[in-house]
């Protein structure tokens, strides 16, 4: 069958004569670089050009080793135009790790800059992102208008691996077909429009940001880019540049709520769209944004970088409220199982997408064992309500088992959450004798709070079955993150069974660490 596949390079194509910004670049705080969709346009075109010059040829592969910066879209739309593959890679990664995905990918060339040149091969050609480099950026580009190639119906658009927090990363192969679709419907589904500006302080090289970016570019909107997340700077660029969308994980939320000297009084009436990814969000977090932007819509969002974050939305045949705590209502074009629960509303999603990815990189054992029948496994645990709207429930491998009941820290962390001085919680297991594994909560209190072990406890206690209660509380100042900003739970999960083992497990009294 032919059909003309768009070239995920040249989304926003429809702008490409606007004067207007595409991107208001702060990676450097103290140096506003303000980016025309010409310019953007004309940039992207530079790449492909320059690619082509230096001889590679469609089907190669190109690695980004950068922060955040204006360079590095340029560089991740412009190679696609060409037919050539970027690969995105975490930059808080070994050296070792880095290396080893570069491998994997048959990367040819590197685009890095001088503070991540260190975790660069040396036997890989690089391209220099900042100015004054010898093998700089500037005189890498080739000036001049560029048509992109027609991609066949599932060529490769580019590489994202994924944080390998069992093993080595794993290389996910995204289609052009794929992700034009993704950054279409989610575009849609959030109405992003030229009047939007959006703060991006999520990494690049991960789903949640440069779907962030499709979305922008799509609609035609601007992208407010900060180098990396940091709550003071987030909250004074909203109120600088008037920002439309707010988005992050709910950790990023919750530092953004505590810089109430920079909130108060500010009328933030023009923020319409607050979207927390990556993570659960509890009620008070809710609470919190809901009356710190009193009209945006609130949308917790769910994805997986294989199988694409346009499953769930908002938009739907009826005229219902999303319920609070739901990831949404299927995307049209999905199909959804789920497997292995006590019935068909609750279990491991499986779906079937065309935002699909086509495979792991050189892995053909684990890309059988996760897509069948093009069905995917996520692991993810998701429940149905009676009228449609679906809810995360928690990872397969995070779930346990205690005393013959399954518990998912999710349903215990959200009940924790609900008590008024309980910021953030985080619940993990420890090993029994008797009851296989017991429940343990890292938890973050808010300011100024005196609240104990035992008042914790107590709260549990009255607000969710015994079994799920927490049979020791570590109170901490803050909860390690990995990354990519998530919540890194199996570095918890060691410190609890350290803590745990090295005293009674039976001895009572608040524990803080």
């Amino acid at each position: 069958m032919n059909m003309t596949i768009p070239n995920l390079g040249s989304i926003a194509s429809e702008y490409k004569n606007e004067s207007y910004p595409a991107i208001i670049d702060l990676t450097n705080p103290n140096q506003e670089r303000v980016i025309s969709y010409q310019e953007y346009h004309a940039g992207c075109d530079a790449v492909a050009r320059g690619l082509l010059k230096l001889g590679l040829k469609e089907g190669d592969r190109i690695g980004i080793v950068s922060g955040n910066r204006a360079e590095f879209l340029e560089v991740f739309y412009g190679s696609m135009r060409a037919g050539i593959v970027p690969v995105l890679l975490n930059i808080l990664q070994t050296k070792e790790s880095i290396e080893w995905m570069i491998e994997n990918s048959d990367v040819k060339l590197l685009f890095c800059e001088s503070v991540t040149q260190d975790k660069c091969p040396a036997n890989i050609p690089s391209i220099n992102l900042d100015c004054d480099a010898p093998n700089s950026f500037s005189k890498f580009k080739d000036p001049g208008v560029f048509t992109a190639t027609v991609p066949t119906y599932d060529q490769e658009a580019f590489h994202a691996y994924t944080s390998g927090s069992t093993g080595r990363p794993k290389g996910v192969i995204l289609s052009h077909r794929a992700h034009v679709w993704v950054a279409e419907n989610i575009s849609r589904d959030r109405n992003f429009s030229p009047k939007d500006r959006m703060v991006v302080a999520a990494p690049l090289y991960h789903k949640h940001a440069m779907n962030s970016i499709k979305c922008v570019l799509v609609g035609g909107s601007t992208v407010i880019l900060m180098r990396k997340f940091d709550a003071k700077t987030y909250v004074e660029y909203i109120t600088r540049y008037q920002a439309t969308v707010v988005s992050g994980v709910p950790t990023m939320f919750a530092m953004m709520m505590q810089q109430k000297e920079l909130l108060v009084g500010n009328d933030y009436s023009f923020v319409r769209l607050a979207t927390l990814g990556g993570a659960p969000a509890s009620d008070v977090l809710i609470d919190q944004v809901a009356v710190q932007f009193p009209n945006a819509e609130i949308v917790k969002i769910y994805g997986i970088t294989e199988a694409s974050s346009a499953l769930f939305g908002s938009n739907h045949k009826s005229t219902l409220i999303r319920p609070r705590h739901s990831i949404g209502w299927p995307i049209a074009g999905n199909e959804f199982k789920l497997v292995g629960g006590d019935d068909e509303n609750q279990g491991v999603l499986h779906v079937r997408s065309p935002g699909m990815m086509n495979g792991y990189v050189n892995n053909p054992e684990e890309t059988q064992k996760r897509i069948q029948d093009r069905w995917y496994n996520t692991g993810d645990i998701l429940r149905k309500d009676d009228v449609g709207w679906y809810f995360f429930v928690g990872r397969s491998d995070d779930m346990f088992v205690s005393s013959g009941h399954n518990i998912y820290p999710l349903e215990v962390e959200l009940m924790l959450e609900k008590h008024p001085e309980i910021a953030q919680a985080v619940v993990v297991s420890v090993p029994d004798e008797i009851k296989y594994r017991l429940p343990v909560t890292f938890i973050v209190l808010n300011k100024g709070s005196s609240l104990t072990e035992e008042d914790i406890k107590a709260h549990a206690l009255k607000n969710a079955p015994p079994y799920q209660y927490p049979r020791k509380v570590y109170l901490v100042d803050a909860l390690p993150l990995n990354t990519i900003g998530k919540i890194d739970r199996k570095l918890l999960e060691k410190k609890a069974l350290e803590l745990y083992t090295s005293q009674d497990p039976r001895e009572t009294g608040s524990s803080h660490t």
